[in-house]
């Protein structure tokens, strides 16, 4: 009785499984996952790569000199060129973006074009340090130069896909890839406004002012510098670029060859964190606290005091120092905006006067400086 139980029993699991089988074959497949494609690097390089020169420094070199360098003059002067950084052609016009401390002191300029073939005279037109950007005028005949096209989607993710283009070293036009690391990066001591990218894209000595391109060939950014530790000068997968949204705020400026204006407080922030605020005794931990008043700034005049927390400007939350330099850096000199401050138990508004930022002005974030972040 037992063994005949078992072998229905059998049977009817040997029949089960066939039927699940034969109605699974029968049944539609669920589509496999759909990969996304890789993008097609090669064609953002194609996209990018001939608007991507490099920048050199021209200098004549007496004839008495020549056995020094090498060159057999026969009595007459040659010309010597020495590269500088790389540089990016923004329109036909002939305007090439590139580094101010690339340029910095040179007067004599050239650039030339990924080929090597051909060079052209360029002047400085315009400059601005504290963002460390410097805007070249080539004489290039009309439909020489190839410019480059500019992102107009403003928002970058991390883990994006993204090339540098420049000439490191001098060996030519090199292209390497990688991806934008973290964005908003600042309080490197490089410059006033810092707000870079930050890249794995190799970027070596040569690449500054080369341009970082996204997955279709847009300009992203402009390389500008590297983290190297331990005094060395080569890639360790922290590079960083100067974004175009930065860009845009001072092009104008530049092209017209005036110093870029931007609006002034005259106060030294710093960033609240929780234990300062816990320091201070303060019921919350959001807002800029003023670490210091500049005599005979708006920010004195208005009567703001150390150790106010600014918490908005015209009703809008201030979150971090870095954020509210930029915001202040973009007013107009002479506008009246309202300051919302915690002083104490207190909140008052004080109206303030926007005034012009004097050049080198003290007024910055106060972060530590990274003293292993250079300019390649």
């Amino acid at each position: 009785m037992i063994r005949r139980l078992w072998l229905l029993f059998a049977q009817a699991v040997t029949v089960g499984l066939a039927l699940f089988l034969v109605f699974r074959g029968l049944s539609p497949q669920a589509p496999a996952p759909v990969v996304p494609a890789a993008p097609d690097l090669a064609a953002a390089v194609r996209q990018a790569s001939p608007a991507v020169v490099t920048v050199l420094a021209r200098r004549t070199v007496r004839p008495e000199s020549g056995v020094e360098i090498g060159s057999d003059w026969h009595d007459a002067p040659e010309l010597n060129v020495q590269p500088l950084g790389s540089g990016v052609v923004l329109d036909e016009e002939g305007f090439v973006l590139t580094n101010h401390h690339v340029v910095d002191g040179i007067k004599d300029l050239l650039v030339t074009t990924s080929d090597t073939e051909r060079h052209w005279e360029a002047r400085l037109v315009g400059t601005d340090p504290e963002t460390d950007l410097a805007l070249l005028r080539v004489t290039a005949p009309k439909g020489a130069l190839t410019p480059i096209r500019l992102s107009e989607d403003a928002k970058l993710e991390v883990g994006q896909t993204v090339l540098a283009i420049g000439n490191p070293f001098g060996v030519g036009q090199t292209v390497t890839s990688g991806i934008i690391s973290a964005l908003g990066r600042h309080g490197l001591g490089l410059n006033i406004y810092e707000d870079f990218i930050q890249t794995d894209a190799a970027i070596n000595q040569g690449n500054s002012g080369g341009a970082l391109v996204n997955a279709k060939g847009e300009l992203i950014g402009i390389n500008s510098a590297i983290f190297a530790p331990d005094f060395s000068e080569g890639f360790v997968g922290i590079g960083f670029a100067i974004p175009t949204s930065l860009i845009q705020n001072v092009l104008p400026s530049l092209k017209a060859g005036s110093e870029v204006v931007r609006g002034y407080f005259g106060f030294i922030p710093r960033q609240l964190s929780p234990e300062l605020a816990q320091d201070l005794g303060l019921s919350r931990q959001d807002g800029v606290m003023v670490k210091r008043v500049l005599a005979d700034s708006p920010a004195e005049r208005a009567g703001l005091r150390p150790f106010d927390i600014v918490l908005a400007i015209d009703g809008e939350a201030v979150q971090t120092a870095h954020r509210l330099l930029q915001r202040i850096a973009r007013m107009r000199p002479g506008d009246t905006v309202t300051l919302s401050v915690l002083r104490g138990p207190q909140t008052i508004d004080l109206p303030l006067v926007v005034s012009r930022r004097p050049s080198g002005s003290l007024e910055r974030e106060e972060f530590l400086s990274d003293e292993n972040a250079s300019e390649p």
